[in-house]
């Protein structure tokens, strides 16, 4: 695959990466729950590969241009970088929905970054971690930075021109926020989750078969 082109996810990867990744969100809810004491459904309906600038036009609201952003680093088997994405005004509805009550604004100001890393954090590492063990590979996270701006900046990286594109849905007190999680990644480390996709793939056709004989 060349450096400044990018194959798309073929149907099978799209079908394996959404099964994975909804095991994974599923652990996060349950984290979740636990720290708020209140029911947390998380669902991730598609997946895809993009270029940054089309991951940023993606993200692009102009009535609401700013964004903000969870961002943890991994390295390991493959290595990149972890975004959890949300609207300004979809972060303040999370933030009331996880601290469970109505606040005045500059009271969710000061509780805004240390719930949002929070929350991220138990999204982020829930969804790469489980990943990497479903994989049966090994990542190591960083900690959490909470982070503001437009998708341009969001999806800049000196590493990567190609994210992995995930739209993640929540209801939490029965509030649906919409945000986005993505992975940006260079073409290496790209290629070997491909190949540990692949490899995925034919465990589960394997024992398909084995159950059918």
């Amino acid at each position: 695959m060349a450096s400044d082109a990018f194959v798309p996810l073929t149907d099978l990867e799209r079908d394996a990466l959404a099964e994975l990744s909804n095991i994974a969100m599923a652990r996060a809810s349950n984290s979740l729950r636990q720290m708020i004491q209140h029911e947390v459904l998380l669902a991730v309906p598609s997946v895809e590969i993009l270029t940054n600038v089309a991951a940023a036009k993606l993200v692009a609201n102009p009535d609401n241009p700013k964004l903000v952003v969870v961002r943890q680093d991994f390295v390991g088997a493959f290595s990149g970088r972890a975004l959890l994405i949300f609207p300004e005004s979809n972060s303040l509805e999370l933030v009331r929905a996880v601290v469970g009550r109505e606040l005045p604004l500059e009271d969710i100001v000061d509780l805004e970054d240390e719930a949002l890393a929070e929350t991220g954090n138990i999204i982020l590492n829930s969804w790469v971690a489980t990943i990497a063990n479903l994989l049966k590979s090994a990542l190591k996270m960083s900690l959490p930075v909470v982070i503001r701006g437009d998708g341009q900046h969001m999806f800049e990286s000196h590493v990567s021109s190609l994210v992995l594109f995930l739209h993640i849905k929540f209801e939490i007190r029965q509030k649906q926020i919409g945000g986005y999680v993505a992975l940006l990644m260079d073409i290496p480390s790209l290629d070997q989750l491909r190949s540990l996709i692949a490899e995925f793939i034919g465990s589960v056709t394997d024992n398909v078969r084995t159950n059918e004989t």
